[in-house]
């Protein structure tokens, strides 16, 4: 006779699949939480340097909020322009993209809140002198008297990460848009609709919820990024945890801390978008 062939126990397949399904870095994530609320409590040092760095959170979310709005509304409407036949639209919009996705993000905001936003502020002046020169004073006097002085380095870093991210927003909204079948566009023209009525109205909203998971991590992504305005002395937490350690010497205490602080907020983010992801899963 020929001996039988071995039979598999599905109870063990099943068993070593579900340990495989298992979000182990998940686990790890909060055993680090664990660890980091235990040496916050416990030692003095951890406890004081939380203390201190704490005081940051605040212009940390607020700088992200606050650029990445304005960045939806650069980054929409350039990539409105990436797709637009008109030749001096699209290629503005070309330009801007490349050129911010061809020079580093330190570089750009070192440029923009230092070189650009004075620039800026220059236009505005000359701008205030011609209206003062052809009789419009009340509009005039205002323009001239704005100053380098009135735009604080916070309101600097919020134009350079709104600029810098507006580039990158610009390539998910226009793949959002290319994503979406030209059948659409056309039947909403065949229906009487303007362009801009039919992209307002029907194109948008598919291409935007395409996209809302892109945005959803490029939002985490610009939280993180946002410590890179440190270097703007924004008093983010990057940068009140550089002033904790060089007033205290306790690097250790002051890195751990805020590494801790970004890892939990970005992890809540990146947790939201998942649960955001598996919902509009379920409704397609």
């Amino acid at each position: 006779m020929e001996p039988s062939a071995p039979k598999l126990d599905i109870r063990d397949d099943d068993r070593k699949r579900s340990l495989r399904d298992q979000p182990w870095w998940f686990y790890a994530i909060i055993l680090i939480f664990i660890w980091a609320a235990y040496i916050f409590y416990a030692r003095e040092n951890y406890n004081e340097a939380f203390q201190f760095i704490k005081v940051g959170i605040g212009v940390t979310i607020k700088t992200s909020l606050i650029s990445y709005a304005f960045a939806l509304i650069l980054g929409l409407l350039a990539g409105l322009g990436r797709i637009s036949k008109n030749i001096f639209f699209n290629n503005l919009a070309r330009l801007y993209v490349e050129l911010i996705r061809g020079i580093p993000m330190l570089v750009l905001i070192f440029f923009i809140a230092l070189v650009g936003v004075p620039m800026l502020v220059d236009g505005v002046n000359a701008l205030g002198v011609w209206f003062t020169e052809i009789g419009l004073g009340f509009l005039g006097t205002p323009l001239s008297a704005f100053g380098n002085k009135s735009l604080t380095m916070n309101t600097r870093a919020i134009v350079a990460l709104s600029v810098t991210y507006g580039a990158f927003l610009a390539e998910i909204f226009r793949a959002g848009i290319q994503s979406i079948e030209r059948g659409q566009m056309e039947a909403a023209r065949s229906l009487g609709m303007s362009y801009g009525q039919a992209m307002r109205h029907i194109i948008l909203p598919q291409a935007v919820r395409n996209v809302l998971p892109a945005l959803g991590n490029d939002f985490v992504a610009m939280v993180k990024d946002s410590s890179l305005v440190s270097i703007l002395a924004v008093r983010d937490i990057t940068q009140v945890s550089r002033l904790y350690a060089g007033s205290t010497f306790r690097f250790r205490e002051a890195y751990i801390t805020v590494s801790v602080m970004y890892l939990s907020i970005t992890v809540m983010l990146s947790l939201l978008v998942q649960v955001m992801e598996r919902r509009l899963s379920k409704n397609d």
